[in-house]
Parts: structure tokens; sequence; C-alpha cells
């Protein structure tokens, strides 16, 4: 299993990488101001990774109405299944932008968030999200009783 945490947007993809391990890790972000190269970008990440799931964010609203950007990702997320064959996993992202963002220092934020980091920080807390529900981590042991 080799799953891709994706949070869409407009400007930047971020991404992040997962496998069984259930951890996420942050990926470079697509940040090409060209939506072509982005497109071709994601798909050349998915084969090089050789990604069997896709993970996207879905950007819901506070009241959990799918509003004018989650019909957006279920538009992106339809291309993508249909591009790549692979299943693609829509997870809640609420917030999870917020999260990526408050980890990083309020006067570097504009600087940060063109480079993407935040949008890969994003995703992959997205794909941890999932991983945790879908690969939850072992029991411990039970200690043997002398």
């Amino acid at each position: 299993m080799r799953f891709l945490g994706i949070d869409y947007g407009a400007r930047r993809i971020g991404l992040s990488y997962g496998d069984e391990l259930a951890v996420a890790t942050p990926l470079p972000a697509l940040i090409d101001a060209d939506a072509a190269k982005r497109w071709t970008g994601l798909l050349t990440v998915i084969a090089q990774r050789r990604i069997t799931d896709l993970v996207l964010g879905y950007p819901l609203n506070m009241d959990e109405t799918a509003g004018f950007k989650a019909k957006e990702v279920e538009a992106f997320a339809a291309r993508l299944k249909a591009e790549t064959k692979l299943p693609v996993h829509l997870v809640d992202e609420r917030l999870s932008s917020y999260e990526a963002e408050s980890t990083i220092a309020k006067s570097k934020r504009r600087d940060v968030r063109a480079s993407g980091i935040i949008d890969s920080r994003a995703a992959t807390i997205i794909l941890q999200d999932y991983l945790n529900l879908r690969l939850p981590p072992p029991a411990p042991a039970e200690e043997e009783m002398s």
C-alpha cells in the first residue's frame, strides 16, 4: 500500500506520502503557476512512487455542507479517478490548513505560504488522519504473567 495525501488548491497542491508503516511524510508541493504543469507533476509523483491510493482533502463547511470549494474538489477527484484508475478517498479536511499554518511563526507565514510548505503540511495532516483510521497502530503486547 502506497498512499498519496493531497491538499488541493487552485494555486498549489500540497502532497504527502504514506505506506503500511502508517506514517505520513510531507513531499514538496506542486507550486507551478501553470495548472497543466501541476497536473503533470502530480501524475509524475503518482507514477514514481507507485501510488496505490489517493487521499484527497475534502473541504466541507463547518456545518458539514459541501460548498463551492468542495464541489471543485469533487471534480478534481473525478478527474484523478478517471485518469489514474486509482481509488480516491475523500477525507474531511476542516481546519487542516489552519492547523498546518499554526506551526509556523506569524512573521514567516506570508513567505512560507507561497513555497507550498503549509499545503504539504496540510496534506500530511489529512493523510495521517486517514492512516490512523485505516491502519491503526498495533495493540501493545500483553506481558506474560509469571
